[in-house]
């Protein structure tokens, strides 16, 4: 593992770098972003609803295959058998 992978893992989508609650907080629920350019990131879904959860995302980043303005896009793991506050999406995807 590289150190910008070593820097990414555990560390919340969309949260500031310099924020000085960089992990998971307790009574939060997260999905674990696998594969892709967000992988190792984990992506706060407290309060989704079942169906936001099932549907999946798109993720605004610029990792990704189309640079800035892209998104990559993370599905639920089907019949993941994790706790529900640390489910596994996996990447199936980048789009413009």
């Amino acid at each position: 593992m590289d150190r910008d992978e070593e820097l990414l893992r555990g560390r919340i989508y969309g949260q500031d770098h310099d924020d000085p609650r960089q992990g998971p907080q307790p009574g939060r629920d997260y999905a674990e972003l696998v594969g892709g350019p967000l992988d190792g990131l984990l992506l706060d879904i407290t309060g989704w609803t079942k169906g936001e959860i099932d549907t999946g995302v798109a993720l605004p980043t610029e990792l990704g295959q189309f640079g800035a303005g892209g998104r990559a896009m993370y599905d639920p793991r089907p019949g993941d058998p994790r706790p529900c506050d640390r489910r596994r999406w996996d990447w199936s995807g980048d789009t413009p």
